[in-house]
């Protein structure tokens, strides 16, 4: 994947967030055409691509557009042209949207094929198949295709956000010499599968049509007097960015549910079309949906390829990942109390390879343990079915005083988690909302026990949400701690996000958002550049999902000139480039994607041989770093230490899912320069596993 010189702003130091997140996206691509991922999961890639691709331009692509079109004044305040930035974006998507179908329609639909199953087209159904579609159009279909024929702008149809159309030129079979006219029927994959199996001759072989093209096949029942000359499948999507006023007054949570409903009727922010539609065509319902050029992009035959997700495997194991079970941590999940063993220790979680059930059980415990009084927790996603927000209903049940603050500005999750908040208010549990002019990011949960009389407090910090879901495929660390040296320091976020007073007591050994987070990161760099000058070793593992935040991008620059050993590891959006002479030549970088979504944000720093280890919530994102609140923790525990950076040392030695960051993003698989493929996420999970059972064997060999 090549990139031009624009990609680049502010004399070559910086690459455009935008144009690296393409390059993060097409990483995810890659994983679709990787030969050795099995069949399912390649397409599950392709569901994640685009899923990723319609929020970028319902969210990024509205930015630039809304800024392209914005005064000069405010135009003069940005160091880059956003209608440069936009064709820039528009290119590198059309770019992959070519390779994507090439993927799908060359490899994938091939391999299917080997495997029984037949994606079939409209020319070559059987007539038991035609007479299936056609019953199946008129009992099922019917009530939601809306045809509607376009009439210029006389008639402006109101399509519905992201639902797929079938755009069709017809010529009147009743006129001698017929105009072209148009017309639009509605594809209801919102309603049924988008994957219609069909009756088949054969018991072995499975047969799929896209409901799109059943629609296709079966639209001339509805348009019995015109010759449908062609049809073509379009989307709009719409501007999803909540514009909301961050003040100080004004109730901000009525205000989201207003924006939550406005969303999906905000203006066309692009129209996904089939790049094989003729010009004529594209030109009026350009003319029809009042679209630029710049809000056209063009797609294969088929969009929303997120369905992919749902893709019937009817039950063949053998092209799906294999499953990798989680490890149980037995010494918390088989306590009486989680509380008792966490105050002898600390124990770190790191999912998906440990089983969440720890965390449940922390707060499961809490709920039913007489001596608990208090529990606090901070939701910023949350899972549909959740035994967590279960346990906290039964802990008010139980007499215990719990508040939660709930982050209703959480994109995507605002309805979600609204819901959530009523629910646990009817249940006598306090919510406290979103704060005014920031998001509320940290991953934080505190409970407060009796014991012999004394309160004690005990916290999970973390790098990820408190959902039961994306903790089976987000990869997260997590610490259970009772160290007073965190716990109070926790208690006190917990008291600012409720009274919104700032606490008087500085934080010392937490970063947090708004207070001493990016200071505490630039100390912590300004120690390794000062070794480093001083001729000591001096070096760091920085593991985000981004990095983006110019000033902390200077500092490792630097960092680099001063000697500083620098190792990234970066998922998505990574604005430095490593490698070039005289500016970043200490500083090396790589991206994993592989089955599991690396989420976890790790700081090691080698702090003259006493080694430092932090987690965080926070990336390096402008966003982050300034305008939330976001936790900083220290992983004090040198065995956690250890284990932490053994796992940031598997994943620096990847030679099979790792790739070079780099300024020409290429996105290149880094060399494997050993004898053995090391693929970190399955080395990790054994890692754990072998950990575990030998911790489990020690515990079984040390019981009296």
């Amino acid at each position: 994947m090549h990139h031009r010189n624009i990609v680049m702003t502010n004399q070559n130091k910086y690459i455009h967030r935008d144009v690296s997140w393409l390059s993060f996206n097409y990483r995810v691509l890659q994983e679709a055409k990787d030969l050795s991922v099995p069949l399912l999961e390649r397409l599950k890639f392709l569901a994640i691509y685009s899923s990723n691709l319609d929020e970028f331009f319902r969210v990024r692509v509205a930015n630039h557009r809304g800024l392209a079109r914005a005064d000069k004044a405010t135009r003069k305040t940005l160091d880059f042209n956003p209608e440069d930035i936009l064709k820039e974006i528009l290119t590198l998507a059309n770019q992959h949207q070519i390779e994507f179908s090439h993927i799908f329609e060359k490899t994938i639909v091939s391999e299917l094929k080997k495997h029984n199953i037949q994606l079939v087209s409209r020319k070559n159904l059987t007539k038991e198949q035609i007479e299936f579609i056609d019953t199946y159009f008129n009992e099922n279909m019917l009530p939601f295709v809306q045809p509607v024929v376009l009439l210029g702008k006389k008639i402006k149809p109101f399509l519905n956000d992201g639902a797929l159309y079938l755009a069709l030129h017809l010529l009147s079979k009743e006129d001698t010499n017929p105009t072209p006219e148009y017309a639009l029927v509605k594809i209801p994959s919102d309603h049924m599968s988008r994957f219609l199996e069909l009756p088949s001759r054969s018991t072995t072989v499975k047969q799929i049509i896209m409901l799109d093209d059943a629609v296709r096949h079966s639209v001339r029942l509805i348009f019995p007097g015109y010759d449908i000359q062609d049809s073509f499948s379009i989307k709009l999507t719409r501007d999803a960015e909540l514009y909301i006023d961050d003040e100080y007054k004004g109730d901000l949570i009525a205000k989201i549910k207003k924006s939550v409903s406005k969303r999906s009727t905000g203006i066309a922010s692009r129209m996904v079309y089939d790049r094989t539609m003729p010009k004529h065509f594209l030109e009026y319902l350009m003319y029809v949906f009042d679209l630029e050029k710049l809000d056209l992009l063009p797609e294969g035959r088929y969009h929303n390829n997120s369905d992919f997700f749902k893709f019937p495997d009817f039950g063949m194991h053998g092209i799906k990942d294999q499953k990798l079970l989680p490890v149980g941590i037995e010494e918390l999940e088989e306590s009486e109390s989680v509380f008792e063993k966490i105050a002898e220790k600390d124990y770190m979680i790191h999912v998906p390879y440990h089983n969440y059930e720890a965390v449940i059980k922390f707060f499961e415990d809490a709920a039913f343990d007489p001596e608990v009084t208090h529990i606090k927790v901070i939701q910023y996603r949350v899972a549909k079915v959740s035994r967590i927000m279960l346990a906290l209903k039964n802990a008010v049940k139980n007499g215990k005083q719990v508040s939660t603050f709930i982050e209703v500005k959480a994109r995507f999750d605002e309805e979600a988690n609204l819901k959530w908040g009523e629910e646990l208010e009817k249940a006598g549990v306090t919510v406290h909302y979103s704060m005014p002019g920031y998001k509320v990011h940290s991953k934080l949960a505190l409970v407060r026990r009796l014991e012999n009389g004394k309160p004690n407090l005990f916290t999970y910090l973390s790098t990820g949400n408190f959902h039961e879901d994306t903790a089976k495929i987000y990869s997260d660390f997590g610490l259970f701690t009772s160290d007073k040296r965190i716990t109070s320091e926790v208690a006190r976020v917990f008291t600012f996000l409720e009274t919104k007073q700032r606490p008087q007591q500085e934080f010392i050994h937490l970063g947090i958002g708004l207070f001493n987070l990016k200071e505490k990161f630039i100390a912590l760099i300004r120690r390794e550049i000062d070794n480093a000058k001083s001729g000591k070793n001096a070096s760091m593992i920085l593991k985000m999902n981004s990095i983006q935040d110019k000033e902390m991008i200077d500092l490792l620059y630097e960092a680099s000139q001063a000697g500083v050993k620098i190792k990234l590891i970066i998922r998505g959006i990574c604005c430095i480039i490593p490698g070039i002479k005289g500016l970043s030549e200490n500083i090396e970088g790589i991206s994993i994607v592989d089955r599991y979504l690396e989420h976890a944000r790790v700081f090691v720093f080698h702090n003259n041989g006493q080694e430092e280890v932090y987690l965080s919530s926070a990336d390096w994102m402008v966003r982050n770093l300034h305008f939330r609140v976001e936790t900083l923790f220290p992983v004090y525990d040198p065995d956690i230490s250890k284990n932490i950076i053994t796992c940031m040392n598997i994943q620096l030695n990847d030679n099979v899912k790792a790739r070079m960051l780099d300024e020409k993003q290429e996105n290149k698989y880094k060399k494997n320069t050993s004898d053995i493929a090391v693929r970190s996420q399955v080395e990790t999970y054994y890692y754990i596993k072998r950990k575990e059972e030998s911790k489990h064997l020690m515990d079984k060999i040390n019981k009296p």
